[in-house]
């Protein structure tokens, strides 16, 4: 694969990596003592039953989604670790390499389009 596609894709990488960081501090706190690394904030919009129930939604929705983000992170994570050993764009079943059209539209790709159909054929039998 051409060097300068991966450069830009390690880029790429490290910006969507400070724009979900951004995010997660922005309705979230860290916790390094916990698997889930960011907690959602949880505010105190009143005493009434209703500001009782409209905080627990905003806790919950923002929960599902700092998972989402923090799953994210992790998979960006592994990305850049696999630049580095110099292994990037090769399929983790089958080996042979992965398209560099695949990789621009997502590039935390581990699986060949091919390796990747028969795996969500292989789910939806089960």
């Amino acid at each position: 694969m051409d060097k300068k596609v991966i450069e830009k894709i390690k880029k790429d990488l490290l910006a969507r990596k400070k724009e979900i960081e951004a995010e997660l501090k922005r309705f979230t706190k860290e916790d390094k003592h916990v698997k889930a690394k960011h907690q959602p904030n949880f505010d105190d919009l009143g005493s009434t039953t209703d500001d009782n129930a409209k905080e627990i939604d905003m806790y919950t929705t923002n929960l599902s989604v700092s998972k989402v983000l923090e799953k994210d992170i992790k998979d960006i994570d592994s990305t850049l670790k696999i630049i580095e050993n110099g292994t990037y764009g090769i399929c983790k079943y089958c080996k042979k390499e992965i398209s560099e059209k695949r990789l621009l539209a997502r590039p935390v790709s581990s699986a060949c389009i091919s390796c990747k159909n028969k795996l969500q054929g292989s789910r939806s039998n089960v």
